[in-house]
């Protein structure tokens, strides 16, 4: 493995994860539901990422914004399933067929026991990419222990929900941060939690064959939303609904994942990637639909 930076200035790229796909101008109303109110996040209109609406025997299962040149995904976006935890293991990597063509199933498929990757490896990633990469693990965007059904947990082993995150970040903080995430919404949220979780880039890629093939994530990001929460919870939990975010550093050392509100992490965002000045990541900044806040509201 070898890292090669750039000269650029900070560039970002946010996620959507995905598991056998449709790639899409606009997002279709089957797969809206993995928005809060149908709405993906404002302020990335101009940049040249793919849509990918991600199916998985037969259904919708979450939505990735996904970059073809560095062959990762920007952000990810899904619901949460309440879960116990558990990894589904025996599940093989897949790979996206409509990025390669336009004729291309919408499903994922498990990658080719022979090396035929010439016909996609142009517009996403392949195994071959991660596997010298002695620093960096395959890290969900989506994490398996978010969902609970086992089709829901086999559509997040596609490596356009994946990014090269250093190990001991991806095992360590980053984890622990997922699993307080899922024990939180687990107890506390009633109705649906909306997730997207995403990353930044400043240059720094993985090359294989002297060829830049992946983007290395500077920070991991993560927010969620969910507006039908205990209200009865105890303040330092009730405090953190409806919505909160956090965000790490993909590196050995200082990876501390610190948690912020959800502004404060669009913030944070807006000064390190070039999302524009309207960037917002829920619809209404994730108030409830019946609030004294919410323009649906006072309309």
């Amino acid at each position: 493995m070898s890292v090669y930076r750039t000269d650029q200035t900070l560039v970002c790229f946010l996620i959507i994860v995905m598991a056998g796909a449709e790639v899409l101008e606009t997002i279709s109303p089957e797969c809206k539901q993995f928005f809060y109110m149908g709405t993906p996040p404002r302020g990335l209109e101009e940049q040249p990422l793919k849509k990918i609406c991600q199916f998985y025997s037969s259904k919708p299962r979450f939505v990735t914004l996904y970059d073809t040149i560095s062959h990762i995904p920007v952000y990810s976006a899904y619901t949460f399933k309440r879960s116990d935890g558990s990894k589904k293991v025996d599940v093989p990597w897949m790979y996206e067929p409509q990025l390669s063509t336009v004729s291309g199933s919408r499903e994922m498929e498990s990658f080719p026991s022979l090396r035929v990757h010439k016909s996609f490896e142009d517009s996403q990633a392949v195994l071959d990419d991660y596997s010298d990469t002695v620093m960096f693990e395959r890290g969900q965007l989506n994490p398996d222990e978010h969902q609970a059904h086992p089709d829901d947990k086999a559509a997040t082993y596609t490596l356009t929900n994946v990014v090269p995150r250093v190990r001991e970040f991806n095992i360590g903080p980053w984890k622990a941060h997922e699993h307080t995430i899922r024990k939180r919404l687990n107890n506390y949220c009633r109705g649906t939690a909306f997730v997207v979780t995403g990353v930044t880039t400043s240059g720094q890629m993985i090359r294989r064959l002297n060829i830049n093939r992946l983007a290395i994530p500077t920070y991991l990001w993560s927010a969620y939303c969910c507006t039908d929460f205990d209200h009865n919870a105890p303040y330092s939990e009730r405090s953190k609904f409806p919505a909160f975010a956090a965000h790490g550093l993909n590196d050995r050392e200082n990876n501390r994942v610190q948690e912020m509100t959800v502004q404060q992490l669009e913030d944070f965002l807006k000064r390190v990637t070039y999302v524009s000045s309207s960037f917002q990541i829920f619809y209404d900044n994730c108030a409830p639909p019946n609030s004294a806040d919410s323009p649906l509201h006072l309309a």
